[in-house]
């Protein structure tokens, strides 16, 4: 062991109590969604941003406000319409009379948490003004580029089920959002919970307390940074991420039949950022177990969330009923793990 690595696994224990305080917190005033809380856990480490799926009435923005809350980040939601324009998003010049200037009024982006509610909802010129800022931390008004809190991230919703009155979002800003999770419905027993919270039953044991404060300081959202940069990764399971992003892409001279069977069904696959992200996420993966090393285990924990959305199943796929979460599940089955 070098003499680096007992401070490494230090700093991924109090790392890991940060995250449990504050999943924990979140958790208080939701029921179940386990996966969409550790969704949006790790985009905020990873410095990502989040696309949640699913139907309305999921909690995805209780979810979101949740974590803002107990973050102690600023927070704003902006629901996107198909007339919403770029200003709406970004901000607009006005005129200043005293001063005789056009001076920027900045728009909801410039919050730390933003939450583009219905996302595919909004025309093209809107999600270019949402692409840059997502992608180069900034955002542009008039003839200035103004430069975004930090941290910032989207965590954006979108409804599967509805596509009257939507625009496909473009995959290079599909590839921009860290990892895609989706929000499914509760279990039986959940749903229950659900039902006698919203009733507001009289026994106190059966409600769930609010988040009372932030329960995330500064310091400890830079201590959580420094040790996802501590979690080791070795030269296997790196090899592994790239292996598992390589095998999304149609080769039908590849050596391996299995993925030669594979190619006819996906269009086009994931780019290197793809690699990168599972990368990372492997080693959140490996913070929220208090280990300061990530393992093939890992890789396989988010491999879902973060290939999904960049992956584009063929027509003989959809007619096969084969969707994108099958074909990440078909190439962890085929890709051999270190």
């Amino acid at each position: 062991m070098s003499g680096s690595a007992p401070e490494a696994e230090a700093l991924v224990a109090k790392a890991s109590e940060i995250l449990a305080r504050v999943r924990k917190a979140v958790s208080a005033r939701l029921v179940g969604k386990t996966e969409l809380v550790d969704g949006i856990l790790a985009a905020a480490v990873a410095e990502g941003h989040l696309l949640i799926e699913g139907v309305p009435g999921l909690a995805k923005t209780l979810a979101v406000r949740a974590f803002a809350d107990a973050a102690g980040l600023q927070f704003r939601r902006v629901q996107f319409t198909p007339d919403l324009l770029p200003g709406d998003i970004t901000g607009t010049l006005y005129y200043d009379a005293p001063t005789g200037r056009f001076v920027p009024r900045k728009g909801p982006v410039f919050a730390n948490v933003l939450l583009a509610d219905e996302i595919n909802r909004a025309p093209a010129k809107v999600q270019s003004a949402l692409l840059e800022a997502m992608e180069e931390r900034q955002v542009t008004i008039g003839d200035s580029s103004l430069e975004l809190p930090f941290p910032f991230m989207v965590l954006a919703t979108q409804n599967p089920i509805e596509h009257e009155g939507t625009f496909r979002l473009p995959e290079a800003q599909l590839d921009r959002f860290m990892l895609k999770v989706k929000a499914d419905y509760p279990s039986a027993l959940e749903e229950a919970e659900i039902v006698r919270l919203s009733a507001g039953s009289r026994d106190s044991s059966s409600r769930r307390p609010g988040t009372a404060g932030p329960v995330l300081s500064a310091d400890d959202l830079g201590l959580l940074r420094a040790a996802l940069a501590a979690v080791r990764v070795d030269d296997a399971v790196l090899g592994y991420c790239v292996r598992v992003v390589r095998a999304t892409r149609p080769d039908p001279a590849a050596p391996d039949p299995a993925l030669r069977e594979l190619s006819r069904l996906v269009e086009y696959g994931a780019s290197p950022r793809a690699s990168i992200v599972l990368h990372r996420a492997a080693r959140v993966a490996a913070l929220f177990d208090g280990r300061a090393w990530a393992g093939p285990d890992d890789v396989k924990a988010f491999a879902p969330s973060a290939l999904r959305h960049r992956i584009a199943p063929s027509y003989e796929a959809e007619a096969e009923g084969v969707d994108s979460d099958e074909l990440v599940r078909r190439i962890l089955s085929i890709v051999p793990v270190p």
